[in-house]
């Protein structure tokens, strides 16, 4: 099993945090996220009940186009296609070349695991 953990943070603290680390100020800890939203609204959107519901798919069924997705799921590739891209600017899924014009979506994770802290970080 495979955990995805994403972190919350506004993009003013995304960006010092990058900073830093770019400076040598900061190491990245194993434990901390790999991904980061800006904000609790933007997990819910990109990780809606349907969207889990389509990432769940992708992990199980592991298809070998979008068009297979697709079938799978009964939406049209073309709202799947902007769904996925989302996904992948978040690292949630990798689409992989499949011949000139095909991809095949990969889960890369089968579980997300979200830090969440109650109190604003400082970098």
């Amino acid at each position: 099993m495979t955990t995805l953990k994403i972190g919350i943070m506004t993009g003013e603290q995304y960006k010092a945090r990058t900073l830093a680390i770019a400076r040598g100020e900061m190491t990245p800890g194993p434990e901390e996220p790999k991904v980061w939203f800006t904000s609790i609204e933007s997990v819910a959107k990109v990780l809606s009940e349907s969207n889990r519901a389509l990432l769940a798919v992708i992990a199980t069924e592991k298809p070998d186009s979008l068009k297979a997705l697709a079938d799978l799921v009964g939406r049209a590739p073309s709202n799947l296609t902007r769904t996925l891209r989302t996904m992948q600017q978040y690292g949630l899924v990798r689409l992989e070349p499949r011949g000139a014009r095909s991809y095949a979506p990969r889960a890369v994770a089968d579980r997300i695991s979200v830090d969440l802290p109650l109190e604003a970080q400082a970098v």
